[in-house]
């Protein structure tokens, strides 16, 4: 995947618009690549232009269950990126439709024209999980390797933060006006929360030819986290006591199935399933190298990140609250 003497190179990136899509826009123009912004809504992808020069970026329509706009997508691409993936299901947008069906055809597109693949996974996939969302990422791994002939680059985050993220923003959200907030299992289930930023270096130097074809890295930050741990972090960042109640795993798995009904749910059921087991690299991929560290990237702390997008929870907004006090459980 290395440059050549005809950049600058197209890059085809499946889910540019979305919280990890537009960073990794934002890592790719500034190594002066064209980016190919691949998404179901091109109108809804404005915010995209402002992130490289005068027609360095162009969206496109693509959506991964129409085989057909995969291939318009990738037609004299150099390289692909696939980031398209989903929490929860909504209609047609189910996790066998994107997340196995959608990676598969992405994968046959690019094998049939010679174009390197990206493909972004989650750290926790496998094909034989009782998760709906881990077990189709695990089928997805498979499937893009087989079709690629272990060509792929496979990369598996764990939870991802940043400013437009699902995980610190839903709790400071919820944190402005519930006196307590939910400990999962009792918040012992461990995250490696790795900065957005990070991860999108990290998927630029896979474009760039610096990490090694048919191999699976996985991404995650300088610090292994307790859910609870990752709520007081977020409770001193907003300067809000709030009540940490442990919800037993029973109890959580109900509310799951009662939440997943909304249109768009706090938790699923599902989700619970992922929360059982633990977030964090693994032994073989640090004793490997297939880690931020070993592409060379020192990973921000959730301490260093938090505040720059936080601030706006606290009830005095960027302005210090001297009477700011630590977290009540």
């Amino acid at each position: 995947m290395s440059n050549s003497s005809r950049s600058p190179k197209i890059v085809t990136v499946f889910g540019a618009s979305g919280f990890v899509g537009r960073h990794v826009t934002r890592a790719l123009a500034k190594r002066g690549y064209r980016v190919r912004a691949a998404v179901r809504r091109p109108d809804l992808a404005g915010h995209l232009q402002p992130l490289g020069d005068v027609g360095q970026i162009m969206p496109i329509q693509a959506n991964l269950r129409h085989r057909w706009s995969v291939d318009r997508a990738l037609e004299g691409a150099d390289v692909a990126v696939n980031l398209v993936g989903i929490l929860y299901e909504s209609g047609k947008q189910s996790f066998n439709a994107i997340q196995e069906f959608g990676a598969r055809a992405v994968a046959q597109s690019c094998a049939e024209r010679d174009i390197p693949l990206v493909h972004i996974s989650a750290i926790g996939a496998d094909p034989d999980s009782e998760a709906d969302y881990a077990r189709t990422k695990g089928r997805a791994e498979e499937a893009v390797l087989k079709a690629t002939g272990n060509s792929a680059i496979i990369i598996r985050p764990s939870i991802i933060f940043g400013p437009e993220d699902k995980f610190f923003n839903q709790f400071a959200a919820m944190a402005r006006y519930s006196p307590a907030l939910p400990l999962i299992g009792g918040g012992e289930t461990k995250f490696q929360p790795v900065y957005v930023g990070d991860v999108a270096e990290a998927i630029a130097k896979a474009v760039d030819g610096d990490l090694e074809g048919g191999k699976t890295y996985e991404l995650g930050g300088p610090e292994v986290l307790s859910f609870k741990q990752c709520l007081e972090e977020m409770l001193k960042i907003v300067q809000r006591k709030r009540i940490l109640a442990t919800i037993p795993w029973g109890i959580a798995r109900l509310q799951g199935t009662v939440l997943g009904m909304l249109p768009k749910p706090i938790i699923t059921s599902d989700q619970v399933k992922m929360l059982e087991s633990d977030n964090v690299v693994s032994e073989e991929a640090q004793a490997d190298g297939r880690t931020l560290e070993g592409m060379g990237i020192s990973g921000a702390t959730v301490e260093a990140i938090l505040p720059t997008y936080l601030w706006r929870f606290r009830e005095t907004g960027q302005f210090r609250n001297p009477n700011a006090g630590s977290t009540a459980s």
